[in-house]
């Protein structure tokens, strides 16, 4: 078994390399934005092939770590999607943030490559295009996201013609660290505070969305395009203790779910053997150790990037290019310390309100919303 690994330095892609390790899967070759000395003690500890990095600036200082060994080294987007399209490889794994994470996926499946996704902006932002490519290529996309894999999961075992089945899905939500907040509580949030998710250890930007409940949107504009649903099918449900990933329910109102430890590693490992199920780095659930498991309503008026996400599903065409590219924006002015944490909520729901929507027919279309939100937000703040 072999693997692209792209975005090898990101918090899902070093718990891949640690499958990886478990199971001796060999990563022929791996893409990272800029951090090049993880990348080339990577390409040195798993003999890699191929590598990208995607910030040309770092070309030189990599190249210097890889002297004398036999890498190829790729530069930006043009090097992502190469590797991406890679068919030396068996499988790729896109687990690179952010809309650079779309051109990629485009670029394996033209090319036929089997795709294991943990890149959501790939969905949101140009999901129309990228879920019709895929079905004419005939290849089944394998989510990562551990909701997703969940309810990829419950459906495994579904027998019969699924989209007759399905009746709707139900998307679990840690909460984040502001739960049962007010929205005037959340105006003097500290960045520090925004990074100190209770469940899950994650990259900075996800960590900031999962805070204000954006990542549940996105989540929900992925789960319509993998899953065939409209956004009224999907239940967004709090559930502080992140043990049921999320769950299915069927057309004779039969609901199942798929529970386990927070950890990443279980679906990741999935997604790289699929069908089989192998042993796991991960512990053993313990229910009796949790002893209580909660069921909330998310607080749609306090936390408003979500409200937006959702809004922005029932929309469709080019409304998910543009929340996510506003979102993404205003993210990264709060990582940099130049807006506050509800000042990404504004934003984001004022771009949806100002910005024309189009149906999202190309990737033109997509990434045009895309510049367009990210111009609102500079204008908004900058």
């Amino acid at each position: 078994m072999k693997i692209n690994l792209l975005g090898s330095s990101g918090s899902i892609g070093t718990q891949t390399a640690d499958v990886c390790r478990r199971h001796g899967i060999e990563i022929h070759s791996a893409a990272v934005k800029s951090n090049y000395k993880m990348l080339a003690e990577q390409a040195r500890e798993f003999d890699i092939r191929r590598v990208c990095i995607y910030e040309e600036k770092y070309y030189k200082p990599l190249k210097e770590e890889l002297s004398g060994s036999k890498t190829e080294i790729l530069v930006g987007s043009d090097g992502l999607c190469e590797l991406a399209a890679d068919r030396a490889a068996d499988l790729t794994v896109n687990s690179v943030v952010g809309m650079v994470g779309l051109k990629p996926t485009l670029a394996a499946l033209e090319n036929g490559m089997p795709l294991a996704l943990a890149n959501k902006e790939t969905l949101v932002a140009g999901g129309d295009i990228v879920m019709k490519l895929a079905a004419e290529k005939g290849i089944t996309i394998l989510p990562i996201d551990s909701e997703h894999s969940a309810i990829f999961q419950c459906l495994m075992g579904v027998k019969g013609d699924i989209s007759k089945q399905l009746k709707g899905i139900i998307l679990t939500a840690s909460g984040g660290p502001f739960y049962g907040k007010t929205a005037s509580e959340l105006e003097n949030v500290t960045l520090e505070q925004a990074l100190c998710h209770p469940n899950w250890s994650m990259g900075r930007k996800i960590t900031v969305d999962s805070a204000t409940l954006m990542n549940k949107g996105l989540e929900l504009m992925e789960a319509c395009h993998l899953f065939g649903v409209s956004p009224s099918q999907v239940e967004i449900v709090v559930h502080r203790q992140s043990v049921i990933h999320s769950a299915v329910v069927l057309s004779d109102n039969a609901v199942i779910a798929q529970l386990g430890v927070p950890d990443m590693k279980i679906p990741i490992q999935l997604a790289l053997t699929y069908p089989e199920r192998c042993p796991s780095l991960s512990g053993e659930l313990s229910l009796t150790d949790y002893g209580t498991l909660t069921f909330d309503k998310p607080d749609l008026e306090t936390f408003i990037c979500l409200k937006a996400a959702i809004q922005a599903a029932e929309i469709g065409g080019t409304a998910g290019s543009i929340v996510n590219g506003a979102n993404e924006r205003a993210v990264e002015l709060f990582l940099d310390g130049r807006i506050g944490f509800c000042d990404i909520g504004r934003g984001v729901s004022e771009a949806l309100a100002d910005i024309a929507v189009k149906p999202a027919a190309s990737l033109e279309a997509v990434l045009s919303a895309d510049a367009m939100a990210r111009e609102f937000i500079d204008r908004k703040f900058c």
